[in-house]
């Protein structure tokens, strides 16, 4: 009777959470790994296991969703590597690369954004989204941590690449840390991309697309980091117009909807 007891990790209804946790601990592997990396003085690295950090996180919660691996474990454990990888990793990269050299200054700079990016986790966690607000699916409050993260790096990217337009960019390090820190806490609205609908005419481009970033990433990952992140910075403004412009239409059919009952 004892010899048919197996040794279970976990039950077998629950095998599925297991994959998406395993991507999230990766992701804080990366993170922390980064920190060491930056600690050597290889840079290099330590911003590409950052990059791979930001896409396991990408791809952990799509996982969870897909195969119905959902958990209030893996949250928790989500918003805790969320702040490794993308609250202290990227910061302590930029102290070690330039913030040190501002002194009491620089780490002060490097607090304030750890702590936004707690606050942002938090406030994340909290935010609970009406059924007859589901259009706010498609924005998040405030820039994600993983975009923050890498935001924060984009000076030390430039560095990085091949690009020469003998233009220093290490003196805008603090300006655009503290920047990005308030973008972290603020309630302006920018996009999530994960309620998109894609039709099946449009698949094969999607693909196209995914596969030449893939390879830009591969052969020439810093510049093309650096490219996005840009077009991340003037995609924030185009984010507020676009939740602008869907809060009126909601407005307008809520306002709409109460006429007819009052009718």
């Amino acid at each position: 009777m004892d010899q048919n007891k197996k040794f279970k990790l976990v039950s077998s209804k629950k095998t599925r959470y297991l994959l998406p946790n395993i991507l999230t601990l990766g992701g804080v592997c990366m993170g922390i790994s980064s920190i060491k990396f930056s600690i050597d003085g290889n840079f290099s690295l330590a911003v590409t296991l950052i990059l791979f950090a930001a896409i396991l996180d990408a791809l952990d919660g799509r996982i969870a969703r897909l195969i119905k691996g959902t958990s209030e474990f893996g949250k928790e454990l989500d918003s805790l590597t969320d702040f490794v990888s993308f609250g202290i990793a990227p910061v302590f990269i930029l102290y070690f690369w330039e913030l040190n050299t501002y002194g009491n200054l620089g780490w002060a700079i490097a607090l304030i954004y750890s702590v936004c990016c707690v606050l942002r986790l938090a406030r994340f966690n909290l935010t609970k989204i009406e059924n007859q607000q589901e259009w706010k699916n498609n924005f998040f409050e405030g820039v994600p941590s993983p975009a923050g993260g890498i935001l924060i790096l984009m000076p030390l990217i430039y560095e990085l690449t091949e690009f020469n337009l003998n233009f220093e960019v290490k003196q805008f390090t603090p300006f655009l840390t503290i920047l990005i820190a308030l973008l972290l806490v603020s309630k302006i609205p920018t996009l999530s991309f994960k309620k998109i609908s894609i039709s099946s005419k449009t698949t094969i481009f999607l693909l196209l697309a995914a596969g030449l970033i893939f390879i830009s990433l591969l052969f020439y990952t810093f510049e093309t980091l650096l490219i996005f992140g840009i077009l991340y910075l003037f995609l924030i403004p185009i984010s507020f117009f676009v939740f602008k412009n869907n809060q009126k239409k909601y407005l307008s059919k809520a306002s709409e909807e109460d006429h007819e009952d009052v009718l």
